[in-house]
């Protein structure tokens, strides 16, 4: 019987026993810890389709909660977000400080806010090449594409590459 003031006694059998569940239950709260989930906010072109078609894949990997803005004015916000001549697009968005201009894959993004490598701040996947995330097409073509990070000063280099299902 135990009086205020006094512990309990537990036999060495249950604490052996209680030991192994308890460390256990510890163990599976890390298991169920969801992904991070990034803010991203999108600009683009007044009502351009695309681009919402962009947000929606990445709406739809649980990884990113994106906010779409109308710009009356794109290619100033490019200059203002320091999109190299060349790599423009038809939106721009950020992510965790990272600018992300145009139909860039979502792993590709992760990698690059998980990672954060070097002096990069932004990728970009120039023009509109079908086949890439938001620029899907019905008959299945995809155009080869190249995804390129920029840096601090201006200099670039390859991301990632993506190739085609066209002959060239």
């Amino acid at each position: 019987m135990n009086t205020p003031g006094h512990f309990a006694s537990f036999s060495r059998r249950t604490v052996m026993l209680a030991a192994p569940a308890t460390l256990g239950l510890v163990g599976l709260q890390g298991c169920n810890m969801a992904p991070k989930v990034y803010t991203m906010n999108v600009s683009r072109d007044d009502g351009c389709m695309c681009c919402s078609s962009w947000a929606e894949v990445m709406e739809k990997t649980g990884r990113f909660k994106v906010s779409l803005v109308d710009v009356g004015d794109a290619l100033a916000y490019k200059n203002k977000m320091g999109v190299p001549t060349g790599l423009g697009a038809c939106h721009t968005a950020v992510v965790e400080g990272f600018v992300i201009e145009g139909h860039v894959p979502a792993d590709d993004i992760l990698k690059l806010v998980e990672q954060k490598p070097g002096r990069v701040v932004g990728l970009s996947v120039p023009g509109m090449p079908r086949g890439s995330a938001g620029m899907e097409q019905p008959n299945g073509v995809k155009d080869a594409f190249t995804v390129i990070a920029w840096e601090t000063g201006g200099a670039q280099s390859e991301f990632a590459t993506y190739p085609g299902n066209q002959a060239t």
